[in-house]
Formats: C-alpha cells, sequence, structure tokens
C-alpha cells in the first residue's frame, strides 16, 4: 500500500525532477500568488470606485485586449529569441505596473482612467509574457512524455494562487485597502525573476531572421489552418472565452448585490473556482498519456456550461460556492487538455507562433466577452447574462463533439508516428511533410 502511494506520487511529480523546472515552478508560483492578489484588488477597486458592471467590463477588456492584438508577434519573438531572457524583461515590466498601482493608491491619488490605462499596461507585457511563458515550459522538461505532467503542475500551480491570492485579497482588503496588495504583487516578482536568473537551459538552435516578421506571422498561421483538429480546439477555445470565462468579471456584481457580501466573499466565491480547477490539475498531472484528453475537452465544456447556468440561479452563498468548484474543474480540464494536446505534437521551430494563436483564442477572446458581459450585464441582469454566457459553452461544446470522430480521425498518424499509439488499425496517412495536430480519445 505504501509503495502504491509513493509510486503515485512520484508519478504525479515527476516534473520535479528537472531542476529548472522546480526553480521556475516555485518562482512562478509565488509571483502568482501576487498577481492573484492584484487582481481581486484591482476588481473590487474599480467596483467600489464606481459601481459600474459596465466599467468592470472596460477594464478587463483594456487588460485583455493585447493579447488578442500583440499575441501573434509574441510567438515569433518567442520563435526567434532567447525565450528566458524574454521572461525576465517581461517579468521586470510587470513589476513596475504593479508599483506605479500602489503608489497611485496608497497616495490617494487613483482615479478611473489610471486603472484603465495601467490594466492596458499589463496586457501588453501579459500579451508577450504568456506565450514565451508557454514556449518556455518544453526547454525545461527534457523528455517530451514529461510534458503534459509539466504542464498539468502547471496549471496545479496557476490555480493554487488563484486560491490563496483571492483569499489573501479578501482578508487584506477588509483590514488595510487595496493599496497594500499591490505593494505586495509588485515585491513578488522579485522572487521569479531570480529564478529565471538561475536557470541554465541547453542553447535553442535559433532560426535565421532572414524573413520579415510578416513572413514569420503567416507561415504559424498557415501551420494552424492547414490542420482541422487543432483549429477546432482553438474555435472552442475562443468560444468558451467570450461567453464563459467573463463569469469572473461579474463576480464582484454578484457578490455584493445579489449576495450581499463584501470583499471577503467576493474572494471566497473565486477561491471556490480555484480549489476544483486545482482538483482538474490533479487529475490530469496523473495521467500517463495524452491519449483520451480529446473527448475530455467537449465534455468538460459542456460540464462548466451547467455549473455556471446552475451558479446564476443560486439561491444562497454555499450552493455558489460548490458551482463553482464544478466550473473551475471544468475551465481546467477544458484549458490543460488543450494546452497539452497543442504542445504535445506542435514542431519546435512553430511552438511560440502556436501557442501565440492559443493565447489568441483564450486570453485575447475575452476583453470582447468582458466588455459584451459587462453591457449586457447593465441591461437585462446579471443572471440572465451568466445562462447566456453558459448556453453558448454547452451548444459549442456540442458542435464539438459532434465532428470528435472525424477529428480523431485526421490526428491518428501523428500519433502513430510519434509512437504514442501503435500503426496496427490506422486509418488515415499521415501527407508528406507534414505535422499534425489535434487529439485522440
Amino acid at each position: 500500500m505504501q509503495v502504491n502511494a509513493l509510486h503515485h506520487i512520484r508519478l504525479l511529480l515527476r516534473a520535479f525532477r528537472y531542476r529548472n523546472y522546480r526553480l521556475f515552478f516555485f518562482g512562478q508560483g509565488i509571483s502568482l500568488i501576487g498577481t492573484w492578489v492584484q487582481h481581486v484588488a484591482m476588481s473590487w477597486l474599480v467596483y467600489r470606485l464606481t459601481g459600474s458592471a459596465l466599467l468592470l467590463g472596460t477594464v478587463a477588456f483594456a487588460a485583455q485586449i493585447p493579447s488578442f492584438l500583440l499575441s501573434p508577434l509574441a510567438g515569433v519573438a518567442a520563435d526567434r529569441w532567447n525565450r528566458r531572457r524574454l521572461l525576465i524583461a517581461t517579468q521586470s515590466f510587470s513589476m513596475l505596473q504593479a508599483s506605479i498601482l500602489a503608489v497611485l493608491v496608497v497616495t490617494g491619488a487613483v482615479a478611473t482612467w489610471h486603472l484603465i490605462a495601467l490594466s492596458a499596461f499589463i496586457g501588453v507585457i501579459n500579451a508577450f509574457d504568456i506565450p514565451i511563458r508557454q514556449s518556455f515550459v518544453v526547454e525545461m522538461v527534457e523528455k517530451k512524455e514529461d510534458l503534459g505532467n509539466a504542464i498539468a503542475l502547471n496549471s496545479a500551480m496557476f490555480n493554487s494562487a488563484r486560491f490563496i491570492g483571492p483569499s489573501v485579497a479578501g482578508v487584506l482588503i477588509s483590514a488595510l485597502g487595496e493599496g497594500i496588495c499591490f505593494t505586495l504583487n509588485a515585491a513578488s516578482y522579485v522572487a521569479v525573476i531570480i529564478a529565471l536568473a538561475a536557470i541554465r537551459v541547453e542553447p535553442r538552435k535559433l532560426p535565421d531572421h532572414g524573413k520579415a516578421v510578416w513572413q514569420d506571422l503567416v507561415e504559424g498561421v498557415a501551420y494552424v489552418f492547414a490542420f482541422k483538429p487543432i483549429l477546432a480546439i482553438l474555435a472552442l477555445l475562443g468560444v468558451f472565452s467570450i461567453a464563459g470565462s467573463p463569469y469572473l468579471v461579474l463576480m464582484p456584481v454578484y457578490a455584493k448585490d445579489i449576495l450581499h457580501g463584501g470583499a471577503d466573499t467576493f474572494g471566497f466565491l473565486v477561491s471556490a473556482a480555484g480549489i476544483g480547477a486545482i482538483a482538474a490539475t490533479i487529475f490530469l498531472a496523473a495521467r500517463k498519456s495524452v491519449l483520451g484528453l480529446g473527448r475530455m475537452i467537449p465534455l468538460s465544456t459542456i460540464g462548466f456550461g451547467f455549473a455556471i447556468a446552475a451558479f446564476a440561479i443560486s439561491p444562497g452563498f454555499t450552493l455558489s460556492l460548490v458551482f463553482l468548484f464544478v466550473a473551475g474543474f471544468g475551465m481546467m480540464i477544458q484549458i490543460a487538455s488543450s494546452n497539452t494536446i497543442v504542445q504535445t505534437i506542435v514542431d519546435e521551430d512553430k511552438r511560440g507562433r502556436v501557442m501565440s494563436l492559443f493565447t489568441m483564442s483564450f486570453l485575447g477572446m475575452m476583453p470582447f466577452g468582458s466588455l459584451l458581459a459587462g453591457a449586457l450585464a447593465a441591461r437585462i441582469g446579471v443572471r440572465i447574462t451568466l445562462l447566456l454566457g453558459a448556453a453558448c459553452c454547452v451548444l459549442g461544446a456540442s458542435v464539438f463533439a459532434v465532428n470528435l470522430r472525424r477529428l480523431r480521425e485526421m490526428v491518428r498518424p501523428v500519433y502513430v508516428r510519434m509512437g504514442i499509439i501503435p500503426p496496427a488499425g490506422m486509418e488515415l496517412a499521415a501527407p508528406a511533410g507534414k505535422t499534425a495536430a489535434g487529439k485522440d480519445g
């Protein structure tokens, strides 16, 4: 019994065998707690100052729209230059943004336009940071079969911070105000910058810079559009981001106006979704193979949609926590499964550009959802807005599920080529000179 338990623990944490990954994980983990503390404090500050659901959506739009506009450029940068050095630069600029915000709030000089401008600033930073960071993970994990575990552990780190950060923020805001939250976030970036400076990876062969940036962009887009399975993943992710993810933007309104709570109630609601996401990442980290993740994508999206619908009509705080736990679980299964499949099969020389399009489909679509959700909530109420978003998620996932068998046939030759599945029973030969992306389930 004890031997089996130890075996399962080693399987769950196998990416920690790599020194670089351990440094990255713990440094990033500390920084992400600060990021979530700031995220909650920012949302609460905006709603406290303005009382406007529309402005909540506007601030979120300002933070997220750069991912839609700039992520493709970030992908080119990730493929062309040293990713570790790029990450040190993005984390340093993030520290600067948090420091400016802290000074404005502590001195009482903060105004709504400051919050919109600084949200746009961090949005620009994140538009580069996220695809570069996702592309960098593979450089820290020597064996590709451990990549799925590393991605799942990254998701666990993100969602542990998502659980801890809002809880801490709720207490700090109630006791000391929002300024201390921004100050702590600024300090938290020291950990990740030190960790990145200590990481030592094998030099990556960088491409010839003879091509123009626009040519690299076109090449990356063509690579993705050539394969219907990866297009389907990104399309469903885009629907999910526009229709489902904005529930987080409306959380302060729900906590204050429907549950009649304060910052602590808001923090607990966000944390409940974070705990559900942590449970999902533990489940994914224990998996040995990418096989089976394909069918999880639509199932988890449908589960998320029903959970958000139930949350929208929930009569009380306790049930709301339960439904948000389920929503967080479904959300993380969908995102991490999609990420793992794409990262497993992508060609290394196009990894940055593909992950930038992944980021654009996920984070880049969120601003449109945030702005739309804020405008709809102001007109028809939070509950009906959430119900409409949930219905869209279920519909999009159903379309994906109907086409899953056909997508699976397209990707099977790739998995055969990679040795993930045996060649027996292969139904479709891979096109010469091409790599496909997708799912098997």
